[in-house]
C-alpha cells in the first residue's frame, strides 16, 4: 500500500524517511549512490563539461532503487515526496558521515 501521507516541513518528513531505510544495505547503497553524484557533480564542474550531469540520476536513484527493491523490500519515498526524499538523501549521507545514522 503506498503512502499517501502529507507532510508540512522536512522535519516533519524525516523521521519518516529514515524510518524507510531501516536496512543497513539499503543506506550503504544510498551512500555510495549520493556520493557518486557528488563526484559527478564535482568533475562536471571542474572540466566544464555539462552532458556529465544527465549520469546524476541514474547514479543517485539506480542505488537508492536496487536499496529499496531488493533489500528494503518497500518503494522509495522519491514516488510520493520527490523534493523532501532528494533532501532526504543529503541529509541521511551527512548523518552517516557525522554517526548520527548507522553505516
Amino acid at each position: 500500500m503506498e503512502n499517501t501521507r502529507r507532510f508540512n516541513t522536512f522535519a516533519e518528513f524525516y523521521p519518516y524517511y529514515l524510518n524507510e531505510h531501516n536496512n543497513s544495505t539499503c543506506r550503504r547503497l544510498h551512500f555510495i549512490g549520493t556520493s557518486l553524484v557528488i563526484l559527478i557533480f564535482a568533475l562536471a564542474l571542474i572540466i566544464g563539461n555539462g552532458w556529465w550531469l544527465i549520469a546524476l540520476p541514474f547514479a543517485g536513484y539506480g542505488f537508492a532503487w536496487v536499496g529499496h527493491f531488493f533489500f528494503e523490500k518497500n518503494r522509495p519515498a522519491t514516488f510520493q515526496h520527490p523534493l523532501y526524499s532528494l533532501f532526504g538523501d543529503f541529509v541521511m549521507y551527512r548523518d552517516m558521515l557525522l554517526g548520527k545514522v548507522p553505516f
